[in-house]
């Protein structure tokens, strides 16, 4: 095994605030309605749907609108349609973004995009312009002191790839193909790291270097307003960014 990014560019959002908490809530919301009438509406039976209920825990949505969003999904009360759609662009420096959203209108959301693109430096481009380079694996992220030899026994235990330790050794993320996200949160809890998240995750496999500060603001920028419209879930990218570089624009 061995580490996969720079810590500097994995989850860029831990180093600036999220957006607003009820722009938060929705976006959780939306997940748990997809994922229980994907999956059904027993968190047992529907790792997705345990995921989402998880995470949204962790951001303090209450109980009772995990409820409701579970009930949407099941069907139990109205709610409006949502599909899953990937959307594909470039940034500032032909940087790639690759765009998750979840939404009931797809043109509304295509024109949302193309707006955001083209007022932040960038372009909304075909499906398949970037997809390519972008391969889909499960995440796990630790937190809390990690021995790499414990480590490695847990994440071999649980299908892993590959693995990162924190500098520090305070935190780890592991990696695994997406079906086997379940199995290595269960191996790695067992072993008795403390699991931050789980998640399936866009990780690109070709990247872009990004030395300009003034670009690297304008890249964060563009990401920060995608992250902001409604319907998206996530946006992925395949810049890296020095450590010192990254420091100086976030001071």
């Amino acid at each position: 095994m061995a580490g996969h990014s720079k810590w500097a560019q994995i989850k860029r959002q831990k180093a600036k605030n999220d957006v607003a908490k009820g722009a938060m809530f929705a976006r959780l919301s939306r997940e748990i309605i997809v994922a229980a009438r994907l999956g059904g509406a027993d968190p047992a039976g529907n790792f997705r749907l345990r995921l989402a209920i998880e995470q949204a825990k962790a951001a303090s949505l209450p109980a009772e609108n995990i409820q409701r969003a579970i009930d949407k999904g099941s069907g139990t009360l109205e709610s409006d349609t949502f599909e899953e759609i990937r959307y594909e662009g470039y940034g500032p420096s032909g940087v790639a973004l690759l765009i998750e959203a979840q939404t009931d209108n797809r043109n509304r959301t295509a024109a949302d995009l193309r707006v955001v693109f083209s007022r932040n430096g960038g372009n909304l481009g075909e499906t398949g312009c970037v997809g390519w380079m972008f391969q889909q694996m499960g995440v796990a992220t630790l937190t809390g002191s990690v021995i790499e030899e414990d480590l490695i026994e847990a994440a071999i235990e649980g299908g892993a790839t590959s693995y990162e330790i924190r500098p520090d050794g305070e935190g780890a993320e592991v990696f695994c193909a997406p079906g086997d996200l379940e199995g290595l949160t269960e191996s790695l809890r067992c072993a008795g790291f403390v699991l931050d998240q789980a998640e399936v995750r866009w990780i690109a496999g070709s990247t872009i270097q990004v030395e300009e500060p003034e670009v690297a603001r304008q890249i964060f920028t563009l990401i920060e307003k995608l992250e902001n419209l409604d319907d998206v879930q996530r946006v992925s990218s395949n810049y890296v960014i020095e450590d010192s570089l990254l420091e100086t624009i976030l001071a």
